[in-house]
């Protein structure tokens, strides 16, 4: 008890340090136009060099993501099924194959897997 207590006031105690020399460097940077400004051959920019993302391509690479971790975390179940039949297990499975399904469906019906929009 006392050794994660230990642990937990060193583990504050070092993040504090870091955020405060962060804090302190930062403050050192002096940031004015033209170091701010987009270097375009010596011209002023003509547009703005920081164009926002499309948010569409970030709803669909989070989605893209999670279903990612989802069917690497069904890579397991594959190769236990042919070891045991365990109905729980198994139901576990299907619980959770039938909410990512409803997931997909549902990010179908709201339209955000279609890019062309």
């Amino acid at each position: 008890m006392v050794s994660s207590l230990m642990n937990s006031v060193v583990a504050c105690f070092l993040s504090s340090v870091v955020m405060c020399l962060g804090w302190i460097l930062a403050k050192r940077a002096v940031k004015d136009r033209e170091q701010m400004s987009a270097f375009e051959c010596g011209f002023d920019p003509i547009k703005s060099a920081r164009s926002p993302f499309s948010l569409r391509f970030f709803l669909l690479a989070i989605i893209f993501l999670i279903f990612d971790v989802e069917i690497v975390l069904l890579f397991p179940v594959l190769s236990s099924i042919g070891f045991s039949f365990d109905l729980m297990a198994n139901l576990g499975i299907y619980i959770f194959l039938l909410v990512l399904v409803v997931g997909l469906f549902y990010e179908w019906k709201e339209g955000s897997l279609d890019w062309a929009q």
